[in-house]
């Protein structure tokens, strides 16, 4: 049996989280797009990896009224990043004024993490998002501490926690400071516990929906490319989890993204 997700696109839901810009939707982008939006998605935020990506990123979103770029180099391709690539996003933010910057974080996963240069990088690339005053889009792993640590001393308020995976207390550090809390694909995993006990608990103006297609599809398409046009699976699950209507998780995940993004009518 194949599985199809909720169709229904009076359900407008929002993608927090989407590489759409990648080489994996080359060849299909645009009828990703359409299926996508055909099944309620109502805009995706497309962050950025690497310097290399952003002209192409922009120049997508900018073709595109529902998709808002990203600006940011990613903890995981740090021998990508340069110091010149800094400065490079400090004037492309000013000129182009993204809707965000990320993808930025600090990830202690990877084997032999460098984490001085990774905090340098996420610290100077938090310091363009403060004078910017725009939110920031984070990929954290095994470094949550760290990163609450310096999103307080830097004052950094504003921004969603990426593919959320820290512990409850960890989240409400995170609401404190002002930050979402983002849940994609695998919630749908009912072995999951821990992340699917962490959504029901959490409140519901903290959440927001995401994909990160390609990575991290739902069980639906498990061993697939993840896509934007599976968004309503997270839907649907979070809805599971909460003993909610999906609409009005819908309703709820899609406000509390454009207040966050500045995107609210």
């Amino acid at each position: 049996m194949r599985w199809l997700p909720l169709a229904d696109a009076s359900l407008e839901i929002f993608d927090t989280h989407c590489h759409l810009d990648v080489e994996e939707f080359d060849a299909d982008r645009f009828d990703v797009l359409t299926r996508a939006r055909r099944l309620g998605v109502c805009g995706m935020l497309v962050p950025a990896v690497d310097a290399a990506g952003w002209r192409g990123l922009l120049d997508l979103c900018a073709q595109e009224e529902d998709l808002y770029p990203t600006l940011g180099l990613h903890p995981i391709y740090l021998e990508r990043h340069t110091e010149v690539d800094l400065e490079a996003l400090a004037t492309l933010v000013m000129q182009d004024r993204p809707t965000a910057i990320g993808e930025i974080g600090l990830d202690f996963f990877i084997p032999d993490p460098d984490r001085d240069r990774q905090q340098h990088f996420f610290e100077r690339q938090l310091l363009i998002a403060r004078e910017a005053r725009l939110p920031v889009i984070l990929h954290v792993r095994k470094a949550h501490d760290q990163v609450l640590a310096t999103l307080r001393r830097l004052g950094i308020r504003n921004g969603i926690a990426h593919a959320f995976n820290g512990s409850l207390d960890q989240a409400r550090q995170y609401q404190e400071l002002g930050f979402l809390l983002g849940f994609g694909g695998i919630l749908t995993y009912e072995h999951s516990r821990k992340l699917r006990a962490l959504a029901q608990a959490l409140p519901l103006e903290a959440l927001v929906l995401e994909t990160d297609a390609p990575d991290l599809s739902p069980r639906q398409h498990r061993g697939e490319r993840n896509s934007p046009e599976y968004l309503p699976y997270c839907l649907e699950a979070l809805a599971e989890v909460r003993g909610d209507e999906p609409w009005r998780i819908a309703e709820a995940t899609t406000c509390n993204a454009r207040r966050l993004l500045g995107l609210a009518d």
